[in-house]
């Protein structure tokens, strides 16, 4: 049995060994994969949570990568070491793909006008041109299917910049758009570590444009990456700067009412209801904003999403009876109907399933976790079983159900490590 097998076994997802252990998800994933070795300090608490002697633990543990022997007289004063899939996964992020695919559906004329654009570097173009990726992401059943396009798009952009003879500010600011929409897809994905570099570059062109807005939905991006690892407290600091970010922007558009929504789920996660329910009600108002709400892809928060993720922050802090309440006017709504929204309507079923967990009524687990991994499935989504994985740490006792024994069964079969 090597370590992935016994964190199996226990039913813990990386995640929650990571919680246990004090280190971050993708150190659990490099252990597993031989990549790194836990250090000295880590070892007893990695026995502990795994419930074995830490000579056993050894025995998990495969022994560090072989140095590969060189010809006599060329031997190399480093071992080699095989490649990290994080590694491999940022070497494909570098490659260039060809932007058709996601310019099928426009009609000819205008997607031949749309190339041209691009090609010419204008900027209103590639405005355009992101809008469009941004609708083909909301759309797609597969958010990775838009990664080889936002790729090229980039590869356009940068080559835009490099030959701008104006003012450059136009392209920055659709330059930090993409990198922003890439971050995204790496996000769901579970590619953590292109996710926060993908936005910590669109921050930085943000910057450069004086682009408050764009700044600081980069940084309430940044944020969800602090959040999936459940570094609340970080999450929390970095948007309080995008807060003050957003208190410089357009005051007729709904940044600051998004960065106090993605602050109350730092806040849930701390266990400050108070502070959360402010955050909620800040975010509620933006019902007063008067046009302009929603700028091209990368601000989409016009509250359509409110009673979900109240529903949500209420689960986080164990309020059950608000938290059902809300998610069951949620999944009533027209944009939450099975086929619609894929992932939203999975992220849903999984707080339910959470509710009954925390309730220990099996039936309502099975009910909606069941719905919710074949969801997950058909779109493929990193963000949803996620969640699942997380639902599976909620189990506990439960796990005796041959029903929810089955269902944690079918969360760890998920494609997602």
């Amino acid at each position: 049995m090597g370590l992935a097998e016994r964190r199996r076994t226990l039913g813990y997802s990386q995640e929650r060994l990571a919680e246990l252990v004090g280190v971050d998800r993708t150190t659990v994933g490099r252990w597993e994969r031989d990549s790194i070795q836990p250090q000295p300090s880590q070892r007893r608490r990695l026995a502990s949570a795994l419930e074995i002697s830490p000579q056993e633990l050894n025995a998990l543990l495969s022994p560090p990568p072989a140095v590969v022997r060189q010809p006599a007289g060329r031997q190399s004063a480093r071992p080699h070491y095989a490649g990290d899939p994080d590694d491999m996964i940022r070497r494909e992020f570098l490659r260039i793909l060809t932007i058709s695919g996601a310019l099928t559906i426009l009609p000819v004329e205008e997607a031949e006008a749309l190339v041209d654009g691009v090609r010419r570097g204008e900027p209103a173009d590639f405005a355009r041109m992101n809008s469009h990726l941004w609708q083909v992401y909301q759309l797609a059943r597969s958010k990775g299917s838009v990664y080889p396009v936002v790729r090229d798009q980039l590869t356009n952009l940068t080559e835009a910049l490099a030959g701008e003879r104006g003012s450059p500010r136009p392209l920055l600011n659709a330059a930090a758009d993409l990198f922003q929409l890439a971050g995204e897809v790496a996000f769901d994905g579970s590619r953590y570590a292109d996710a926060a570099a993908s936005y910590s570059l669109a921050a930085s062109v943000s910057r450069d444009a004086d682009a408050y807005d764009l700044w600081a939905c980069a940084l309430v991006r940044h944020a969800y990456v602090d959040m999936s690892e459940r570094r609340y407290q970080q999450a929390a600091q970095m948007l309080g700067a995008a807060a003050r970010l957003a208190a410089r922007g357009d005051s007729q558009l709904s940044t600051r009412h998004w960065v106090a929504s993605v602050q109350a789920e730092a806040y849930a996660g701390l266990g400050d209801l108070e502070a959360c329910e402010r955050a909620m009600d800040q975010a509620e108002r933006v019902r007063d904003v008067t046009g302009g709400s929603i700028s091209g892809g990368w601000l989409r928060f016009d509250g359509a999403r409110l009673m979900e993720e109240r529903g949500s922050r209420y689960v986080q802090l164990g309020r059950l009876d608000l938290a059902e309440q809300a998610l069951q006017a949620a999944l009533k709504q027209t944009a939450l109907a099975s086929g619609p929204s894929y992932r939203r309507r999975a992220a849903v079923l999984v707080d339910l399933a959470a509710v009954g967990a925390k309730r220990r009524d099996p039936d309502q687990v099975v009910t909606y976790g069941n719905e919710a991994v074949s969801l997950a499935r058909t779109s493929g989504s990193g963000y949803v079983a996620r969640k699942l994985r997380a639902l599976r740490d909620e189990f506990g006792p439960l796990s005796h159900d041959r029903r929810v024994a089955e269902l944690g069964a079918e969360i760890g079969v998920l494609n997602t490590l």
